[in-house]
């Protein structure tokens, strides 16, 4: 038997959001962030969106409530998870996770779509060409390559949380993937979700399997009710700006 429930989160709204979505806007090549990808601190928007998860998990608190708690080793992903938890004065010790990083984006990092056609524009059409799934950009990785992480460390959740519910603080791309690994689908599956589908700030996606094992059911995708009711703004700022066309 493993874990029975996934409480998948995305960290609130980061400053590089801010600014991919400024830099596509304006049509700029590059976005502007003085900070690696790992190092990125949340907006001031995110560290609310991050105040108001904690909220939401506070008026849970009477019900079922995470037993675990895992985050990405990006500072955004814990800051989100560090502001909600105090926020819901929930005391659990946070397991820090590089398999929940974000995708590494390799020459392609930091660019915006239009960056890609300009200096990259090879690299655009073999992307076209493999596809969003398989495509890996020179020194980052495919959406099956984060696959492969997150399988590793599904196999370490069960093995720590037998028959808990645990809270996972991480990025869009993981929280498409982890609906890609937990419920078996198939790769046009998952690009047809992820196409009509955003997954945003500081949401929550729930997946259960009550019995610990086999595959997971989407209870609830992306919430962002909890946002909603306090003075936060939902915000869905693709991770990925320079594949949004893939």
């Amino acid at each position: 038997m493993g874990a029975t429930e996934l409480w998948l989160v995305r960290h609130g709204e980061s400053i590089a959001n801010v600014a991919a979505a400024r830099a596509e806007a304006s049509g700029a090549e590059r976005i502007d962030v003085e900070y690696r990808d790992a190092d990125v601190p949340l907006s001031s928007d995110g560290e609310r969106q991050a105040a108001a998860l904690g909220e939401w998990l506070a008026a849970n608190m009477g019900g079922r409530r995470p037993a675990a708690v895992w985050a990405s080793s990006y500072l955004r992903a814990q800051q989100t998870i560090d502001i909600a938890m105090q926020k819901a004065r929930l005391a659990l010790t946070v397991r820090v996770d590089d398999r929940l990083r974000d995708r590494e984006l390799g020459i392609l990092d930091l660019l915006t779509s239009h960056g890609v056609a300009a200096i990259h524009p090879d690299e655009g059409a073999r992307r076209d060409w493999i596809g969003r799934f398989y495509y890996r950009p020179p020194g980052g990785e495919s959406w099956a390559d984060v696959a492969l992480r997150l399988r590793s460390f599904l196999r370490d959740v069960d093995l720590y949380d037998d028959g808990e519910c645990v809270l996972v603080a991480a990025h869009d791309a993981i929280i498409l993937l982890f609906l890609y690994v937990c419920g078996g689908q198939t790769e046009a599956q998952l690009l047809e979700f992820a196409g009509t589908h955003s997954v945003a700030n500081a949401s929550v996606t729930r997946l259960s399997r009550p019995a610990g094992v086999g595959l997971w059911t989407i209870e609830s995708f992306a919430e962002t009710e909890h946002i909603e009711n306090s003075d936060a703004p939902v915000t869905e700022h693709p991770g990925e700006t320079n594949e949004n066309g893939a």
